[in-house]
């Protein structure tokens, strides 16, 4: 038999697999989880938000805040399907596993990874949303907002898994915010580019434009090496048919299969919850808006830190206070161009929000009419003094500067914190999302990136490049594609190997990849734009 038709039946054996009918067990965990996860979520909101929905709240309120979360919960369920099937697609490709083990495995992966994550890269996604959304996420256009961005990303990504297409979700959210920002700024007279905190995207974009690269070349690299130093030449062969790999190759494609789902939990999950939080924060902002469970105790060096802060202010920058210091705040936050009220104004709210603590004595004992405006400076505070980090026109002295340190570390604390029932809500559904709908995205990686079988060695190497590029990314809080870096870690396998690309899905790859954020800033943009009409 020839090469050709060894690799044309290995590949139709893993296919076949895939295609074997899910069996019962499977379905009744599914359904089990999907309820069991419903419930707990349903039952820790409902113990949240009781009082003050009894108090406050209207059936459209209530009704609007449930359809933002499933849609939430939606988007990372659709993630599951989406980018996790590239982690799983080496194990099944190389016979490490049966297809439906390697979901639920890589599944109970992503649950964990999701639940241990730190929570930096969810506040990051936020900061990209603009300023003044955020201040009024409760209200109708914040609703239109979280609305446009989220279903258009579920549009995109679910367009692309229906054609097969590896595309990012990340990538997706990131372009739906930005059309959402652009959106906002002209439906208020202003230029679409003010709109956008285009610093934060740069940031943003450099990680998801520079992973595929990561991917491709360190996968390619790795295999070299590997070909150098390891003389087994089982690692450097293709499956035959439906035999498993030896232990030890079989062993190293599990972990790297588990350490990608574990990884992509960790981050993709993360975006999920950052705009749940925004969700509930403005739309249940008593029992949202500030970190109830930080203790009194630690509430006197809060106090302490604003006075100390707001008093270098006053000395860096001498000027009387200004009469409106939260709107300049608001309009430096939007524009990011410094002038001379900027450090007053920040020194105004700075010793707003000490004697706001100070009065109340903590965060819990903050009455509910005050809620959302101690939020909101807290908010502005902390992301005037991280723009101010990054200035070199201010001109801070070090004292200072470490003071705006110290202190933004205090308001982070009261205010970017995640509920533990967010973190396992969202940690099932993208767990849950793992079983469903992987098979489009697997036999592309699989089958569809490189002319011949996908070996032990290239599984591995793609597989550890991506593992390691997505943690990495997880510490330094941003976000990153789980697709793009593992099926350009495939490419750079298979070109290293010489194995020849096919150069249709690699053109259909970089077409999704060119696309994703002009289509998801014309949906999102779109979709604010009628949303806004019809939520007045």
């Amino acid at each position: 038999m020839d090469q050709s038709s060894e690799v044309a039946l290995s590949r139709s054996t893993a296919a076949t697999a895939m295609h074997r009918p899910t069996n019962s067990s499977t379905v009744l965990l599914f359904v089990a989880l999907l309820a069991g996860g419903l419930l707990f979520a349903g039952l820790n909101l409902f113990h949240d938000v009781n009082d003050t929905i009894a108090r406050h709240g209207s059936w459209i309120s209530i009704l609007l805040l449930i359809l933002a979360l499933l849609i939430a919960l939606g988007f990372e369920f659709v993630n599951g399907f989406h980018d996790t099937a590239n982690a799983v697609a080496t194990v099944i490709y190389t016979h490490s596993l049966p297809p439906h083990v390697a979901v639920v495995w890589s599944g109970l992966f992503n649950f964990l990874g999701v639940l241990t994550s730190s929570g930096a890269v969810a506040f990051g996604i936020i900061s990209l949303l603009p300023v003044e959304l955020i201040l009024q996420v409760g209200s109708s256009a914040g609703f239109a907002m979280v609305f446009a961005l989220l279903i258009a990303a579920i549009l995109w990504n679910l367009g692309t898994w229906w054609l097969g297409l590896p595309a990012s979700s990340s990538h997706t959210l990131i372009g739906s915010i930005i059309g959402v920002g652009i959106a906002n700024a002209l439906m208020h007279g202003r230029d679409g580019t003010s709109g956008v905190d285009w610093t934060q995207v740069s940031k943003v974009g450099y990680s998801l434009l520079l992973s595929p690269l990561v991917g491709f070349f360190c996968a390619a690299l790795l295999l070299v090496l590997l070909k150098r130093l390891v003389k087994q030449p089982q690692l450097f062969e293709a499956p035959k048919n439906k035999e498993a790999p030896p232990w030890w190759i079989r062993s190293l494609l599990v972990l790297t299969c588990s350490g990608v789902s574990f990884a992509h939990g960790s981050n993709d999950g993360q975006k999920g919850m950052g705009l749940i939080m925004l969700i509930l924060v403005g739309t249940v902002p008593l029992s949202y808006g500030l970190n109830r469970a930080l203790p009194a105790s630690e509430m006197g060096k809060f106090v302490l830190v604003a006075q100390a802060t707001q008093q270098s202010l006053q000395v860096a920058v001498p000027a009387p206070m200004p009469q409106q210091p939260r709107a300049i705040l608001t309009r430096y936050i939007r524009s990011q161009h410094w002038q001379p009220d900027v450090v007053p104004a920040l020194a105004a709210v700075t010793g707003q929000i000490g004697r706001q603590i100070e009065t109340h004595g903590s965060l819990a004992a903050v009455p509910e009419e005050s809620v959302g405006n101690v939020r909101n400076d807290m908010y502005l505070a902390s992301e005037s003094i991280r723009l101010l980090q990054q200035s070199k026109e201010a001109h801070l002295n070090q004292a200072t500067l470490a003071n705006l340190k110290t202190f933004k570390g205090e308001l982070d604390a009261s205010t970017k914190f995640i509920p533990t029932w967010v973190k396992v809500t969202v940690a099932i559904a993208l767990g849950l999302g793992t079983m469903v709908g992987w098979r489009r995205i697997v036999v592309t990686v699989g089958e569809k990136i490189g002319k011949t079988h996908l070996t032990y060695a290239q599984g591995a190497s793609a597989e550890l490049v991506a593992m390691t590029t997505i943690g990495a990314a997880d510490a330094f809080g941003l976000p990153v594609s789980t697709t793009h870096v593992l099926s350009s870690g495939v490419a750079g396998t298979m070109a290293a190997n010489r194995s020849g690309l096919q150069i249709d899905t690699i053109r259909n790859l970089l077409m999704a990849w060119v696309l994703t954020l002009p289509v998801a800033i014309a949906l999102s943009a779109s979709l604010y734009w009628l949303f806004s009409k019809l939520f007045v």
